[in-house]
């Protein structure tokens, strides 16, 4: 299983929001704004990096609950910016606080739990196909 992970872990994450992160993209008479499931794809992806380097070989980290706030949109070609900070451990769940930003404003926050598990023996466990 995994090695301890230490409480104050971090991870970043960062992209350009393009046309395919804004909610037109889902549909067309919604405002070409960063959609608040890109932003959440972006904070996960800074968890997953605050967890990597405590999983063993064959192991990742998966997202299993979310806590979020969007409260402000930017738009086609912002850098958003996500930050991962992890708060406490409860058995096999890491509580993670997480935030995104464009520049030093921060467009959302909160928390994210997620697992380490054993990729082959849960895609097992779920009659999932290996790759």
């Amino acid at each position: 299983m995994a090695k301890q992970v230490l409480i104050g872990a971090k991870g970043t994450a960062e992209e350009r929001v393009q046309y395919e992160h804004t909610l037109t993209a889902h549909h067309h008479s919604l405002p070409s704004v960063y959609s608040t499931p890109d932003m959440i794809r972006l904070m996960e992806t800074a968890g997953f990096h605050a967890l990597q380097p405590f999983c063993e070989e064959g192991e990742i980290s998966v997202g299993t609950s979310i806590n979020i706030e969007h409260r402000l949109p930017v738009g086609i070609n912002a850098v958003v910016h996500a930050t991962a900070v992890v708060e406490a451990v409860d058995g096999r769940f890491y509580k993670i606080k997480v935030a995104a930003f464009e520049g030093k404003r921060e467009i959302g926050s909160g928390h994210i739990t997620r697992a380490i598990i054993k990729v082959g023996d849960f895609l097992k466990k779920h009659d999932i196909p290996l790759p």
